[in-house]
């Protein structure tokens, strides 16, 4: 790998997902999706991240909380969800909280509840609950969600909850017994895979943050490496990194299209 970075005149090993994130990518999607998150934060009240896998939303919410959730206001919770009961999966959000994970389900709900308030009260934070891969929550596990949010009767807005998930989730929340639930959302916000333009930027950006002064990817290699990957960002990076590899191997100083083929039949057989 040190004869890689030589050879292309790089600090570091480009499209790993070790990136900073002051350095990560951002377009005008990416910017309103995070704007309006904050936003809703801001208010107290509570959003859904829609995407389909590989389009940034695992990123998009490392930037939220690192850079629009400072400690002195809030305090956040990220749980990874799995398809888990009402009760396991309280369990995991009250780890996730600090609170004792043992009990019965409407005790941890009433933990949970104490903790929120008392962040609020005692600590004057705002408490955020992340949800990531929230299309995997069950229906009826979901519908704990209100009961969460719920503080005198939804007079105080106490719990901020992030339902971050892929396309399924819209069509879990679209269901009669999570009507409710819906209303809660006080936004959708949608991400969606990079046009040709924007994977080229993003290409591109990648390989500068990464020490490259000149292009390590000709034009052809460039629209390849979209044509296959069709904009999603964990394809592109795939792609691109084999990609490199394959013209380090074969001793070109810049990829060309054909290492784009050899390195897509080495990922994807």
């Amino acid at each position: 790998m040190n004869d890689l970075r030589s050879r292309f005149g790089l600090h570091t090993i480009p499209f790993t997902r070790e990136i900073e994130v002051e350095e990560c990518f951002s377009t005008e999607m990416l910017a309103e999706a995070l704007q309006a998150l904050v936003r809703v934060l801001d208010q107290r009240m509570s959003a859904a991240l829609i995407a389909p896998a590989g389009t940034g939303k695992t990123t998009l919410l490392r930037v939220l909380i690192a850079t629009h959730l400072p400690e002195a206001r809030y305090r956040v919770h990220y749980v990874e969800v799995a398809g888990l009961s009402k009760r396991d999966m309280c369990r995991e959000i009250a780890l996730a909280a600090g609170v004792s994970p043992a009990g019965s389900f409407p005790l941890l709900v009433r933990n949970l509840q104490t903790r929120f308030v008392n962040t609020a009260e005692t600590d004057g934070l705002r408490s955020v609950l992340i949800l990531d891969n929230a299309h995997e929550l069950r229906p009826d596990t979901m519908g704990m969600l209100r009961v969460l949010t719920n503080y005198n009767m939804d007079s105080r807005l106490v719990l901020s909850i992030i339902l971050a998930g892929q396309p399924p989730l819209r069509d879990i929340l679209r269901r009669d017994t999570l009507d409710d639930v819906a209303r809660r959302l006080a936004h959708y916000a949608t991400l969606r895979p990079l046009s040709r333009a924007e994977t080229k930027t993003y290409i591109e950006h990648r390989c500068v943050i990464a020490g490259a002064t000149t292009d390590l990817f000709d034009a052809k290699a460039l629209e390849a490496i979209y044509e296959i990957g069709r904009g999603n960002l964990r394809a592109t990076d795939q792609l691109a990194r084999k990609t490199i590899e394959v013209a380090h191997d074969r001793d070109a100083d810049v990829a060309d299209h054909t290492h784009v083929v050899h390195a897509r039949k080495a990922l994807w057989p």
